[in-house]
């Protein structure tokens, strides 16, 4: 029987996470002594991006423990193993797709987004796209992301079917493209990967520009969209101080909108 994945709602203004919980040393006072490294962290944030699920998969019994280690409002988005992105380019794709929803299951309702990123060399084709994400969802109906990484998919032929299936466009930084400034796909989610800028995975982003960041953020909150913004930057230890300083600015935009009514 195909795998039927549960996904909660998203209730945050918007969420705010990292690609992993590793905690830089520096860093530690920031957070609760006690607990494992995940239950730490998610005392203080309320997402995560587990993208290790890309390299290798992970027992169910495993994302059973991880679910019970974080609170109830916590989420996690997960990415899609190599075998259906790389490997198989999303052509009969569903066998390793299945095997990775029974795994992903043990989430339960803290799975928050399936998070699918495309190898750089995969054009977009509306064939394939099509019936790729046509069998996804008879498996899956929650929150799907895309990050494609070829020219041909920032066109308004590939946003209004992904749209069609209610599938976001990732906005990634370093921005590969003039065309891949904004999100796009599905207006319902706007999903921000920050992979680190000028020097990826490693460069930190400096207040001025997460400032920006957080008010567009809030803007498309109001706009009705549901937003998450994940910190990829993490081989330097830049993602938990950059997460941490946009939770920051995030709550003094509350308290100034607090201000105000």
């Amino acid at each position: 029987m195909p795998s039927t994945i549960r996904v909660a709602e998203l209730s945050p203004p918007w969420r705010i996470g990292c690609a992993g919980w590793s905690l830089p040393r520096a860093l530690w006072p920031e957070f609760s002594p006690e607990g494992s490294h995940l239950e730490r962290y998610a005392r203080r944030f309320d997402a995560v991006e587990i993208d290790t699920s890309f390299y290798r998969p992970h027992r169910r019994d495993t994302y059973e423990r991880w679910a019970a280690s974080t609170p109830a409002g916590f989420r996690f988005a997960v990415k899609l193993p190599k075998a259906v992105t790389h490997e198989r380019r999303l052509v009969d794709a569903m066998p390793a797709f299945e095997e990775f929803a029974a795994q992903v299951e043990g989430l339960g309702d803290k799975l928050g987004a399936l998070v699918v990123q495309l190898p750089p060399s995969l054009a977009f084709d509306a064939a394939v796209v099509r019936r790729f994400f046509t069998a996804l969802r008879r498996r899956h109906a929650g929150t799907v992301v895309l990050e494609p990484r070829h020219r041909s998919w920032f066109a308004p032929q590939a946003d209004a079917l992904l749209a069609a299936f209610e599938v976001a466009r990732v906005l990634a930084d370093p921005v590969l493209f003039d065309e891949a400034a904004a999100p796009g796909g599905w207006p319902g989610l706007v999903y921000l990967r920050l992979h680190g800028s000028p020097r990826r995975y490693w460069s930190a982003y400096d207040d001025a520009l997460l400032a920006r960041l957080a008010q567009r953020l809030q803007l498309a909150k109001e706009e009705g969209a549901q937003c998450w913004c994940v910190f990829d930057n993490t081989a330097g230890g830049e993602a938990v101080g950059n997460a941490l300083t946009l939770q920051r600015q995030r709550q003094d935009q509350q308290s100034t909108r607090g201000d105000r009514t």
